[in-house]
C-alpha cells in the first residue's frame, strides 16, 4: 500500500490569492490515489470557484454551510469523521486564529474542529502578518497541539515585497501528507541512511571529476522510506532536484564527504542504502588555482578513493547498487560478497531508457541466498519501493 491508496483526505482551501495554487494541489493528491474533498471558505470561493476542484477531484465540492442542495452541507461532521488527513492550503492568518481559538463559522473551520484526523497546515499571507506575534502565538498553539506545517516559504510576496510568507510548492505539501500518512508504515521507528547523487571530485578551483548521477534513485528512496514511516537521513551530493520534504539532508559534494556523512549518520541507523554514484578515483594533487590552458597536454594522477560500504558498521542493514556495462551479474555478486551486503541493486548503464538521468530503472536485486530477483523496466520510485520490501524484513528480523 502506498501512503495516499484508499484514504480520503480534506483540503481546506482559505481566502489567500494563492488559492489558485490549491487547485493544482487537489489535482496532485487525487493523482496519487487518494480521494480528495474540497472544502472552500466564503473568501476562498470568490479566489477560485468549487466548480473547479470538483473538476480535478471528481468529488462535491464544501463551500456553502447553508445550502439546502448539498449532503456534505448536512453532513460535514462525518465528512471530518471519515477523514485520515486534513489539509489546509492555504492557511490566512485569519483561520490559523480560528483553529487555535476554536471558532467555527465556515465549511474549512467547523470542519476543522470536527475532524479528528492529522492536520496538516501550508500558510500563506504577507511577510509582516506572518511574522507578527499574535500569528506566531497562534502557530505555537497549533504545534503543541500536534499540527503539522508546511511553510511557509521565503519569496517574492503579492504585495510585492520579499519575505516569508509564500506558500510552499505542492511537491513539498504532498511530500509532508505522505510522512504523516506513514506514521504507521512498515518502517516506523527505524532510521535509513540513503546517499544519493554524483560525487565531484575537484581537479582544480573550477574544474571536478564527476558522473552522470541525477540522484533520481537516491531521492526516490528517500522519499519512499518516509513514506512508510522512517526517520530518514539523506547525504546528497549534487543533484539538479528539490531536497525532499520531511527528509533530514546532509549537502556534501566529494567522496571525502560523502564518507564523513554517511558514517557520521550510520551511528544510530537501523539501514544504509548506498544510491549515491561516489568516484572510484580522485585526482591525487588538485590545484587550489585555475588550470591555466598551455595548449600541452594535462596528466592528472588519480588515487583511489574510500570504500564507504566496507567501513559502515556490520551492525545494520546495508544495501548497495551496481552499476555495470557489461557483465552485469557477475560483477554485482562479487561486490555483494566483498562488501558482505544483505542486498545489491544493479543495474546495466548502456541500456536505453534506464539508469542515470531517466525518471525509469529496470534493475536485478541480489542477495547472499536465493535466485536473483529481475525486476521489468518501471519508475524509480517503484523501483525504490521494491527494494524497501526486502529491506522492511531483514530490519524485522534484526529486532
Amino acid at each position: 500500500m502506498r501512503p495516499f491508496d484508499g484514504k480520503r483526505v480534506l483540503l481546506g482551501v482559505t481566502g489567500s490569492i494563492a488559492a489558485y495554487k490549491a487547485a493544482d494541489l487537489a489535482s496532485k493528491l487525487t493523482q496519487t490515489g487518494a480521494r480528495v474533498n474540497v472544502l472552500l471558505s466564503p473568501a476562498a470561493a470568490r479566489f477560485v470557484t468549487p466548480l473547479t476542484f470538483r473538476s480535478v477531484t471528481h468529488q462535491p465540492v464544501l463551500a456553502d454551510l447553508f445550502d439546502p442542495a448539498s449532503e456534505d452541507a448536512i453532513e460535514h461532521v462525518a465528512l471530518a469523521n471519515a477523514a485520515d488527513l486534513f489539509i489546509v492550503a492555504p492557511a490566512t492568518a485569519n483561520a490559523l486564529f480560528k483553529f487555535a481559538h476554536g471558532q467555527a463559522d465556515d465549511p474549512v473551520s467547523l470542519t476543522a474542529l470536527a475532524c479528528p484526523a492529522p492536520l496538516l497546515i501550508a500558510p500563506a499571507m504577507d511577510a509582516d502578518m506572518w511574522e507578527h506575534p499574535a500569528v506566531q502565538a497562534n502557530a505555537a498553539i497549533l504545534r503543541e497541539r500536534g499540527a503539522e506545517f508546511a511553510g511557509p516559504e521565503r519569496g517574492r510576496l503579492a504585495s510585492g515585497l520579499y519575505g516569508q510568507g509564500r506558500l510552499a510548492d505542492t511537491a513539498q505539501i504532498i511530500g509532508l501528507a505522505g510522512r504523516v500518512l506513514g506514521r504507521g508504515g512498515d518502517l516506523a521507528g527505524k532510521t535509513i541512511v540513503v546517499s544519493a547523487g554524483g560525487a565531484q571530485e575537484p581537479i582544480d578551483s573550477v574544474r571536478v571529476v564527476t558522473n552522470r548521477s541525477s540522484g533520481k534513485m537516491g531521492y526516490a528512496l528517500a522519499e519512499a522510506a518516509r513514506d512508510r514511516g522512517a526517520q530518514v537521513v539523506l547525504v546528497s551530493a549534487p543533484t539538479a532536484l528539490p531536497y525532499p520534504a520531511g527528509v533530514a539532508v546532509r549537502a556534501v559534494e566529494t567522496s571525502a564527504q560523502v564518507r564523513e556523512a554517511v558514517l557520521s549518520a550510520c551511528a544510530g541507523a537501523d539501514a544504509l542504502v548506498m544510491a549515491a554514484a561516489v568516484a572510484d578515483y580522485r585526482p591525487a594533487e588538485p590545484s587550489a588555482q585555475k588550470i591555466k590552458k598551455s595548449g600541452e597536454a594535462l596528466h592528472v594522477r588519480m588515487e583511489p578513493t574510500a570504500d564507504i560500504l566496507s567501513e559502515a558498521p556490520r551492525d545494520i542493514v546495508r544495501v548497495g547498487f551496481a552499476a555495470e556495462s557489461q557483465d552485469l551479474l557477475a560483477n554485482a555478486q562479487a561486490k555483494l560478497r566483498a562488501k558482505e551486503l544483505h542486498l545489491i541493486v544493479a543495474n546495466d548503464i548502456s541500456r536505453e531508457g534506464s539508469g542515470f538521468g531517466a525518471d525509469d530503472n529496470q534493475v536485478t536485486l541480489l542477495a547472499p541466498e536465493g535466485a536473483p530477483e529481475e525486476l521489468p523496466l518501471m519508475s524509480k520510485r517503484e523501483v525504490a519501493w521494491r527494494i524497501l520490501d526486502r529491506v522492511a524484513p531483514l530490519l524485522r528480523s534484526g529486532e
